[in-house]
């Protein structure tokens, strides 16, 4: 596969840039003495430390790829979801709705804030879904973003494991040894990477491609819909709706969020950190898919797919961005364009590593802890809760395959505790009704449904053939494109999961009888 990344010249600027983020990271090391050192930072986070990191955070290759994916197969309405998670973002920052009190209790985990309410065993039961539905739905960075290494520089297939590796095992060493500390120095360095990187390539592209072509191409591929996400099929409402409600649990529950309020100095500094971060979620979600559709305006669909064929998809989609990128970036930029996508994979890596570990240590790990452990004690736990997961996303990583679109994934799996947490968290704040039967029920409820989902999504699998497909069939011939994965609608799974959630956390709590008053 050529590309104009040249091992020398851009290969230089990529090893500098690493090796500077892992000095960056390594240096703050000695300041973390205590659990909340490495945990929330001391909370001494300030505003625009706070919106560079969770930008940095919530921008890696997985995201580049999935928005950029968006774009190529849906157009501008593929957008939808960044929209959503800026409006979510900026009314609760500004109204501090369930994010005030969270912040004003003092608290280093949103399971820990349960306990108060529900008592033990429901925050070992939040944490113990925050945990499987985090990990699972980070399990497929790595490989997204090796293979989107694979295709941008020109790597050969073989070295998709070993580059996935050694990447992971460079963030993990920062991030066990200097905790949220590393992860907020490296997020500000690799924030200013990426945002400089981000905009050098989408003015080649507009320059390259223009802006006609790429708004032609839309209404060729994808007519009214690739516009307006209510007139085609496969959105409509459903998807609307969907994303709405992931977006909005997100802001109040998804962990690597949390992290930031958390540490920030008090919940008006938090709150800031959500308003001013609001406009990056539709940025994060529109550059990528601009990027997506100039390559549906200048690269013909049998080249797309021959490429998803070598990774052994049967749509290649998802690797349209990073062919185009390979073949208009030019050397030097393509060092700066690596660059900035291994920064911000870097930042999202050791932030979701540390956060799922914060919740192993604070919430699952409480009940075995008999008496407090020393500081020194809660360090090395915390640790090597971060090594254990990091093996196990490159074990995920390596043997489990993708299927269908990627964002649908992602929201998915994080509907297992997103579903359930929020509903929970809002119960928790605002309704004085809200007990341990119903939290229970919803977080069993919030769970078992995205789980048997993607269960069946993964052992049940039909894949038919479209039109063009059985005509190929019916003349004798080999097929190789055409082929389409159909699933259990994942916007009606998320869409039910919420809706089962409310009436769970709702009908237990009535249920359970409350207190007599003499």
């Amino acid at each position: 596969m050529t590309t104009h990344f040249n091992w020398l010249l851009d290969g230089s600027i990529v090893g500098l840039y690493l090796l500077a983020t892992m000095v960056a990271g390594l240096m703050v090391r000695k300041y973390v003495v205590r659990v909340d050192h490495f945990l929330v930072a001391g909370r001494e986070m300030n505003v625009y430390l706070g919106i560079a990191s969770l930008a940095a955070t919530e921008f890696g290759i997985v995201t580049c790829m999935y928005t950029a994916q968006a774009g190529y197969t849906r157009g501008f309405a593929g957008a939808i979801p960044g929209l959503c998670n800026a409006i979510a973002m900026f009314v609760v920052g500004y109204t501090g709705f369930c994010v005030k009190p969270l912040r004003d209790s003092g608290v280093m985990t949103i399971p820990e804030l349960f306990e108060q309410r529900y008592g033990k065993t429901v925050r070992w039961l939040a944490g113990v879904v925050i945990v499987l539905g985090g990990l699972l739905n980070m399990g497929v960075f790595l490989r997204v973003g090796g293979q989107f290494l694979v295709v941008c520089c020109g790597m050969n297939l073989r070295y998709l494991e070993l580059a996935m590796t050694v990447l992971l095992i460079g963030v993990a060493v920062y991030t066990i040894l200097g905790g949220m500390l590393s992860v907020l120095v490296t997020d500000f360095l690799q924030f200013v990477v990426m945002s400089l990187g981000l905009l050098v390539v989408t003015f080649l592209v507009l320059h390259q491609v223009g802006w006609d072509k790429i708004v032609t191409a839309v209404q060729t591929h994808h007519g009214e819909g690739g516009f307006n996400p209510f007139v085609t099929k496969d959105l409509g409402w459903p998807f609307v709706l969907s994303n709405l409600l992931t977006n909005t649990a997100a802001v109040l529950t998804w962990q690597t969020c949390i992290a930031r309020l958390l540490a920030a100095k008090d919940s008006k500094t938090g709150r800031k950190v959500y308003t001013g971060t609001a406009f990056f979620f539709v940025c994060r979600w529109v550059i990528p898919g601009i990027w997506g559709i100039a390559a549906l305006a200048m690269i013909e669909p049998s080249v797309v797919a021959k490429i998803g064929l070598q990774f052994g998809e049967k749509d290649g989609s998802l690797f349209a961005m990073p062919f185009l990128l390979s073949q208009m970036v030019p050397a030097g930029m393509m060092g700066l364009l690596v660059a900035a996508m291994l920064a911000a994979d870097m930042s999202t890596d050791s932030s979701y590593m540390l956060t799922w570990g914060s919740v192993i240590y604070n919430d699952i790990l409480a009940p075995f802890r008999k008496t407090a452990w020393s500081e020194k004690k809660g360090l090395l736990w915390n640790r090597c809760i971060i090594a254990l997961i990091g093996v196990f996303l490159l074990i995920w990583g390596l043997w489990y395959k993708l299927e269908g679109n990627l964002w649908e994934y992602l929201q998915t799996t994080g509907t297992i505790y997103l579903a359930s947490m929020s509903i929970l968290l809002i119960a928790c704040c605002y309704w004085k009704r809200a007990n341990n039967w119903g939290a229970i029920a919803a977080i069993a409820v919030g769970a078992a449904l995205p789980v048997l989902a993607l269960s069946l999504n993964m052992f049940l699998k039909v894949a038919v053939l479209d039109a063009a497909g059985q005509a190929l069939v019916k003349e004798g011939k080999a097929v190789t494109e055409g082929w389409a994965t159909h699933y259990i609608g994942d916007n009606f799974v998320n869409i039910g999961t919420y809706a089962a959630v409310v009436v769970a956390m709702v009908i237990g709590s009535l249920l359970k009888p409350q207190p007599r008053r003499d």
